[in-house]
């Protein structure tokens, strides 16, 4: 995996977050079409740029965009 490859990666996981607005990990997971290895480098790129967080909800692990 290279690095433009990841950061591809996290500008569709941006996008469909904009799009769709919060969602489960694994609904992001099942949607992206993304392997989970490289959603998770994408997703911790995004997180080191404060551009998403994350937090439970009933027990489940959800992400959203950080405005």
């Amino acid at each position: 995996m290279t690095k433009q490859t990841i950061g591809e990666n996290a500008g569709q996981i941006w996008q469909l977050l904009k799009e769709k607005g919060e969602m489960q990990l694994t609904e992001l997971l099942e949607i992206s079409k993304i392997e989970e290895s490289d959603l998770n480098r994408s997703l911790g790129w995004l997180a080191r740029e404060d551009k998403i967080a994350f937090y439970d909800k009933n027990e489940k692990h959800m992400v959203l965009l950080n405005y």
